[in-house]
């Protein structure tokens, strides 16, 4: 059990018979009354995030989040094909399970898979991505009424917008959280 107080961001807890992760917290102690903690909560069904208010001390059961160490093999039509690398099982998970990382990973990469009561839940890419842009325009110089950013195709299909220095052929970092352009390699 775990209880209000111990709250941390990134922990699970089991409420109403289903899954949530703890996205925000915040304890308050209100001059007349008692505390409470007032929380951001994402459901790992189908991530829908509600806002809940919690006295303080409530109890709740904690969930146990394994995480196993997942290496990305190839794609088919909407399946991702991913196997685990301590007993080289491999894991067919939908395109919709991958999210807004799939357009960033290659062949090979490794990937954080979290399981729940044998099933998985969720999968973190790497923070930071190093790919390979395949078609760029060129920058003209002065264009900056874009803000100096143009679109720039990947080598994995992703469109991400780059600095107009930027040119096809030129190996970038991505962070795939935001899918922005960090830096070239």
């Amino acid at each position: 059990m775990i209880s209000t107080n111990e709250f941390r961001n990134g922990e699970a807890i089991v409420m109403d018979g289903q899954l949530w992760i703890i996205v925000e917290y915040q304890h308050v102690k209100p001059g007349k009354g008692g505390a409470f903690v007032r929380t951001k909560l994402r459901r790992m069904r189908d991530d829908n995030i509600i806002e809940r208010t919690f006295r303080a001390g409530e109890k709740f059961q904690e969930a146990y989040i394994e995480k196993r160490t997942l290496q990305y093999l190839y794609r088919t039509a909407d399946t991702f094909h991913l196997m685990d690398t301590k007993s080289y099982e491999e894991v067919q998970v939908p395109a919709d399970g991958i999210g807004s990382a799939a357009g960033f990973l290659k062949e090979n990469m490794e990937l954080e898979g979290q399981f729940h009561d044998g099933q998985m839940i969720g999968i973190q890419p790497p923070m930071f991505v190093d790919v390979h842009i395949a078609s760029t325009e060129p920058g003209v110089r002065g264009d900056t009424s874009k803000g100096g950013m143009k679109p720039a195709t990947l080598e994995t299909g992703a469109v991400i917008q780059v600095p107009l220095f930027v040119e096809t052929g030129d190996l970038i970092r991505v962070d795939t959280r935001t899918s922005a352009y960090v830096s070239r390699v």
